[in-house]
């Protein structure tokens, strides 16, 4: 049952940086199919973050959330727009990442 929480949580991260990207494609919800994807993929990352709380810390769990997120944006950020690869904000990228593994490692689940 936990190893399906990690799962739905680690499902539901990846979704968020999938709706926080395709934000940058809705335009401001003015483009039907972006938007429509977009929502899709924020009832997704939601239902998906909440079967995980079913088992999981709400702390941990949405902290690993926002963090997979997070680190997920930036990433396609800077592989698909062009964004800063500056040495500082790699290795401020890698401090977040580095809080996701302590989370997970000291969740006790």
């Amino acid at each position: 049952m936990v190893l399906n929480a990690w799962i739905s949580l680690l499902v539901a991260g990846i979704m968020e940086t999938g709706w926080a990207v395709g934000l940058k494609y809705t335009e401001g919800f003015t483009q039907l199919i972006p938007s429509v994807f977009t929502i899709a993929l924020m009832g997704g990352s939601f239902y998906f973050l909440s079967k995980s709380l079913e088992t999981l810390p709400i702390g941990t769990a949405y902290a690993i959330w926002t963090g997979i997120g997070a680190v997920g944006t930036v990433i396609i950020g800077i592989l698909v727009f062009g964004e800063s690869r500056e040495i500082l904000r790699i290795l401020c990228l890698l401090l977040v990442i580095s809080g996701i593994f302590g989370l997970k490692i000291f969740s006790g689940e």
